[in-house]
C-alpha cells in the first residue's frame, strides 16, 4: 500500500529515521496489523521535475525488489530520495534500503525525533 496522505508523511517524520548514502528511510510503527505502506517523497532543491521523477521511480523500484522481505505490518515507511540516489549503483541503492530497514527494526543507529 501506498502513503499519500500529507498527514502520513508528517507522522512518519516524527518517528524513527536512517540516512544513508542514496536514501532516508523513515519508520513509524501504526500499532495496528494492517499491510505495511510506503510513501517516497524528494525535495524540490534536487533539481527539476523530471530529475526528482527519476529519483522517485528509482526508490520505488528499489523498494519493491527490497521491502516485501524487511517490511513489517502495521508500520509505515517513507523513503526520502538523495542527490546522490540518482547517479548511485542500483545494488547499492538497494542495499541502503536493506540495512536501513535494518537499523531501524533493531534500533540501531537509528535517529528517535
Amino acid at each position: 500500500d501506498r502513503i499519500v496522505k500529507r498527514q502520513d508523511f508528517l507522522a512518519a517524520a516524527k518517528a524513527s529515521s536512517f540516512a544513508a548514502k542514496g536514501v532516508v528511510v523513515q519508520m513509524r510503527d501504526r500499532k495496528d496489523k494492517g499491510p505495511a505502506r510506503t510513501g517516497f517523497t524528494v525535495t524540490k532543491k534536487l533539481g527539476d521535475a523530471v530529475t526528482r521523477n527519476r529519483i522517485k521511480r528509482r526508490l520505488r523500484e528499489a523498494a519493491r525488489l527490497t521491502l516485501p522481505g524487511l517490511a513489517e505490518p502495521g508500520h509505515d515507511y517513507v523513503l526520502i530520495g538523495r542527490a546522490q540516489g540518482l547517479e548511485r549503483p542500483f545494488s547499492s541503492l538497494q542495499n541502503d534500503i536493506r540495512t536501513a530497514l535494518k537499523r531501524l527494526h533493531t534500533g540501531g543507529n537509528s535517529a528517535n525525533r
